[in-house]
């Protein structure tokens, strides 16, 4: 594994632990990078930056070390109720894997349980594994919602993810206020009554 966050008991401290070879060889390419715009690599602001960098770009492709099917499993609990679960507002950042710029948003997330629930912080936790990676918003909405489908079995699952991408806002069309809807639906979500709940619920500011 090549990051890890590690907290410490009672401190409530956290320490971020990397693989030094694999923080050299990022780091190798940062410099590259760096010089291959004409800066300086030796200028003060500069000389860190390399380690830095990579260490942030292990921190926002972490996800690839995380099994989300398992997160799931390691929560799940028989309960026969059967209404439908809805997890909104979920903060979202990921990285775009065509120019490695952000894009970030909020995710909803609707489940209609089938024998099964999952505790709900990792709803958000499932969204964060596959937000950690090089993406594509289409793609991270479908990986959401087959993680849940095939491990929960449920009646059905919804997502929708709003979100903004830097390689639109800051580069090619520079629409700084554009916004990316993109959704997925299965089982009891496909019909419109309940899809419409879903969209509605999502839609309203619950006091």
């Amino acid at each position: 594994m090549n990051h890890l966050i590690e907290e410490i008991p009672m401190s409530y401290e956290k320490k971020e632990l990397y693989h030094k070879e694999t923080t050299s060889k990022i780091a190798e390419a940062y410099t590259s990078i760096i010089k291959g715009v004409k800066e300086d690599v030796e200028r003060e602001g500069l000389v860190k930056t390399p380690e830095r960098a990579s260490k942030a770009m292990q921190f926002l492709t972490h996800g690839y070390q995380m099994d989300a099917a398992e997160i799931l499993r390691g929560a799940m609990f028989k309960e026969e109720f059967s209404e439908m679960i809805v997890v909104k507002d979920i903060e979202l950042y990921s990285l775009c894997e065509h120019h490695l710029l952000p894009f970030f948003g909020k995710a909803h997330v609707a489940y209609i349980p089938n024998g099964h629930i999952v505790g709900l912080s990792k709803i958000p936790r499932i969204v964060d594994v596959f937000g950690r990676r090089l993406q594509v918003q289409e793609r991270l909405t479908h990986q959401v919602l087959q993680c849940i489908d095939e491990t929960l079995n449920p009646l059905g699952v919804a997502v929708v993810i709003e979100a903004q991408h830097l390689c639109m806002m800051m580069r090619g069309v520079q629409k700084q206020n554009s916004l990316t809807t993109t959704s997925a639906f299965t089982g009891e979500f496909e019909k419109t009554q309940t899809r419409n709940e879903f969209l509605n619920l999502i839609g309203s500011r619950l006091a």
